[in-house]
């Protein structure tokens, strides 16, 4: 499960109705791919179609998808929004990363 927290809520919903995207409707997709300093980084975009293997998943009204691959290294993570000093971003809340890089991009297992 993936949860997502009241600002990311009301960020996502803003940015998908900006790209054209129906925040009831359509779908933020969450994955994990190799790359960034710590050695995996995040990916956040939005898609409109669930693949067949893909999780579903629904927190705060906001709809997810999550390839099964991408999926092991999230379970229990939290999507937030920080609009502070350190940068203004999506955040992930992973409680599976050992470390993560200074810009909260990237992490390891």
């Amino acid at each position: 499960m993936i949860k997502v927290s009241e600002t990311a809520k009301k960020k996502v919903i803003e940015l998908m109705a900006e790209d054209g995207y129906n925040p009831t409707t359509d779908y933020v997709r969450v994955g994990v791919k190799s790359g960034g300093c710590s050695g995996l980084s995040y990916n956040l975009k939005f898609d409109k179609v669930a693949l067949d293997d893909d999780k579903i998943f629904e927190d705060n009204d906001v709809k997810i998808i999550v390839d099964k691959k991408s999926f092991l290294y999230l379970i229990g993570t939290t999507l937030d929004f920080s609009g502070g000093l350190n940068g203004t971003g999506f955040v992930f809340n992973n409680p599976n990363a050992n470390r993560t890089c200074g810009c909260g991009e990237s992490f390891s297992l």
